[in-house]
Order: C-alpha cells, then structure tokens, then sequence
C-alpha cells in the first residue's frame, strides 16, 4: 500500500472508531480527511465566521505565510495548518507568525483562544509577559488581560517571565495546566483547572499534519474528561 493509500486508510479508520465522526467542526473536517479532501493541503482549511489575514478578509484556502498576521473575528473561528504545524482559533484570537525557510520559529499571541500542535523542531510562544519555549509538543493558550492560561497537553515546556526562574513543564495528557500572572514585576505561575478544549480537536489538528498525538493508542484515545 503507497504512502497516500495508507494515510487515507488511516483516516478512514479514525473517522470509523469515532474519533473524527460526529457533528461540529471535528466531525466535518474529519469526514473531509477520510475522503481525502484534505491531504497536504495549507494556509485556511476551515473557516465560520470571519478571519483576515495581514487585515484583508480570509476565505477557505487563503495562503497564510510566515511573518504574516491572522485574526478571527467575534463568534468566528478557524482551522489553519502552516507547514507541519496546525492551528484552531477561537473567535477574537489575533496571532503574529515568524520563521524562516519554511519553517516557523516564532508565534505571538496577542489575545484570544488557539490550539496548537507543532513538529518536533525548537520554537518559542510568546503570550503577554510570558515566554513558553516548546519542541513538538500540543498546547493550548487563553490570552486575557489579566493572566495567561497555558495547558501543555503533551510535551515539554520551558515557560518564563519577568523575575520568575524557569519552570519546565512535562505532561503526557494535559497534567499541568498553569494560570500565568504577574503579581508586582513578578511573574507567578499557579496550578489551573483543564479548560476549553479537546482530545478530538487534538486529534483532528495532528491528523492534518499526518501525525497522532501520543496519548493514542491503536487508533483509540481513552476515555474521560478531556472529550
């Protein structure tokens, strides 16, 4: 079986055990994938609402290159995939890319909701006052004005910020979410409830780029909280 028969088995298979069925923005971009709709493709895969690139109006199939600016409007979100790594945004999420040859090494959120899923190459986030430098990990950023909610889902981290030491961070499944404050010039970084987001979501952006997350196992996820 070639290559491009395999992957689509794959998905066939994910969509079949439900891990991609059902209704919603999973659902229908996991029935696109099982068809074979998807494959390799990049930039805008999914869109409800309104989103710009570099501020003119986004569509599906709308280029999105590094150094360029994405921002979902009010009760909009998107689904991207730049390179080998992919991107849900939440509505009112502004995002600034950086990197070179191809390959991202740089993200700024400046407010709102995503979910990440990244190859295995260094890159750093940067959220408000806080640095989170990740390698081929999951995760999932709130940007409020207050506080920053970080979950690494899988992975390791290394978040910093002002006069706060380096606090690594390793998770298999969404172990250690971290509300990131500043108290004073003071950065603190207090133990968080799992918050607004999923396992199939995390499924759906890593099936884009080809990849499971490891918290899969033949084809299944375990069943529990994280939906």
């Amino acid at each position: 079986m070639g290559e491009r028969a395999g992957r689509r088995e794959w998905m066939r298979r994910l969509a079949a055990g439900g891990v991609l069925a059902g209704g919603g923005l999973v659902g229908a971009i996991g029935r696109a994938l099982a068809k074979g709709d998807l494959g390799g493709r990049q930039g805008v895969i999914q869109l409800e609402g309104t989103a710009t690139v570099d501020g003119k109006a986004a569509r599906v199939g709308s280029v999105v290159a590094l150094g360029q600016r994405v921002a979902t409007g009010p009760a909009s979100h998107a689904v991207i995939v730049i390179g080998k790594d992919a991107f849900l945004l939440r509505e009112n999420t502004v995002i600034d890319t950086e990197g070179h040859d191809g390959v991202l090494a740089s993200l700024l959120v400046g407010t709102g909701k995503i979910l990440s899923v990244f190859a295995k190459k260094p890159l750093s986030i940067r959220a408000a006052s806080a640095t989170i430098g990740i390698r081929g990990t999951g995760c999932y950023l709130e940007v409020e004005p207050a506080d920053v909610y970080f979950c690494l889902c899988y992975g390791e981290a290394v978040v910093q910020g002002p006069g706060m030491a380096d606090k690594l961070v390793k998770t298999t499944h969404h172990e250690s979410p971290l509300l990131l404050h500043e108290d004073g010039s003071v950065m603190e970084a207090d133990k968080a409830g799992f918050r607004n987001h999923t396992d199939s979501e995390l499924v759906m952006l890593e099936a884009l780029v080809g990849r499971e997350p490891p918290f899969m196992k033949n084809g299944k996820y375990p069943s529990g909280p994280y939906g």
